[in-house]
């Protein structure tokens, strides 16, 4: 059948009435819409993943996700998709990559190099460049749109971070990887470093066939997190993760992870690095994710001075501009504390030892003690 004559069958035929083969057609140009507009994978997945929130009933349930309080309370929803949109029947998963356009190849080593250099402020390369919400929101309705153009009428809603939906699960079972020991989605030919987006909608697309596990006896990311917050294959403690304290936990970092997290400032990759099937990960073929700021270069002490007007500015458009101004100042606190001693770290720190926030007070002052400053 050529495509003017599967146009015919869509206009023509009701949506209950159509055949498997212009489903599967119009799966087909969904991949290729998909490709378009710059995700790296596009696949198709049932709804069921009754067997994935149980373990995620349990992990809330072990108290693992921190004070991350959202996460437990639309967890029953997380088991039932379809009450987020009456009548869906698949999940169009879709993956964005993210590294820089100008990645070069030995961005991993490049990665290590510069965490151990301890004055260097360590951002996670997801959020250097423009908030990926955005940017995957954007996408994702533009192929909706294409959807509904196709089959002349809406049949979908869009998601990224916006609703309780079990994402890495439902792209393992839409065939683009498979979960990884960190419990990060991993593909064979683009590693980890990419974003997640789906669309739920009510039409009977295909599905995917699973990929098969290829961590074989691998625990590199297991013996990298430099916080133990990956207790076990498939089991991470948030409460221990870099990313979930610098990003997710509202207050004081706890004291006896403060000098594991090093000079990360904002999220952390070590996980990621190690692992060898980053040796594939895919530069993004958008200009959105390339690095402002200078964030894959910036100094401690310079990120340090910026004032609040500052911060909003410089990070506008940026995902690390939610976690505000203060707890921006409180995670730099901690990396110039685990940094070498030196008269600009000590004179960086002093300039905000009466700051007006308890919370930044407290981690300056046990930086300065790190730096044996009496306080």
């Amino acid at each position: 059948m050529n495509h003017a004559a599967q146009d015919t069958d869509f206009a023509r035929q009701s949506i209950g009435e159509q055949a498997p083969e212009p489903w599967a057609a119009l799966a087909d140009r969904i991949r290729r819409w998909g490709a378009e507009l710059g995700f790296g994978a596009v696949g198709f997945a049932d709804l069921d993943v009754s067997e994935a929130a149980q373990r995620y009933a349990a992990w809330i349930d072990a108290g693992l996700h921190g004070e991350m309080a959202y996460l437990a309370h639309r967890a029953r929803l997380r088991a039932e998709p379809g009450s987020l949109q009456p009548g869906a029947l698949r999940v169009i998963s879709a993956r964005m990559d993210y590294l820089p356009r100008d990645t070069p190849p030995d961005w991993r080593a490049r990665e290590a190099a510069r965490s151990a250099r301890d004055d260097s402020a360590v951002v996670s390369v997801y959020a250097r460049g423009r908030d990926y919400h955005k940017v995957l929101r954007a996408r994702l309705g533009e192929l909706a749109r294409r959807i509904a153009r196709e089959i002349g009428r809406e049949a979908y809603r869009p998601y990224c971070d916006s609703a309780p939906l079990l994402e890495v699960e439902y792209a393992r079972k839409a065939g683009i990887g498979w979960r990884g020991k960190h419990t990060l989605l991993l593909t064979r030919d683009a590693g980890s470093m990419f974003f997640l987006g789906e669309i739920l909608t009510d039409l009977p697309l295909p599905v995917d066939v699973p990929q098969p596990s290829h961590c074989g006896r691998c625990v590199r990311c297991i013996d990298a997190c430099p916080t133990g917050a990956i207790l076990g294959p498939y089991r991470l403690d948030a409460r221990r993760c870099i990313s979930y304290l610098t990003i997710e936990h509202p207050g004081a970092i706890p004291e006896n992870l403060r000098p594991a997290i090093g000079n990360r400032i904002y999220g952390c990759d070590d996980c990621q690095l190690v692992c060898p099937w980053n040796r594939y990960a895919r530069a993004s073929s958008l200009p959105d994710f390339d690095v402002r700021n200078n964030l894959d270069s910036a100094g401690l002490v310079a990120l340090f001075s910026w004032t609040p007007a500052q911060f909003r500015e410089r990070l506008a458009g940026s995902p690390i501009l939610r976690i505000g101004h203060e707890r921006w100042l409180r995670n730099l606190a901690v990396a110039l504390g685990n940094a070498r001693a030196s008269v600009t770290t000590v004179a960086a720190l002093r300039s905000r030892a009466d700051h007006e926030s308890a919370l930044v007070r407290e981690h300056v002052r046990w930086a300065l003690r790190q730096q044996d400053v009496e306080v």
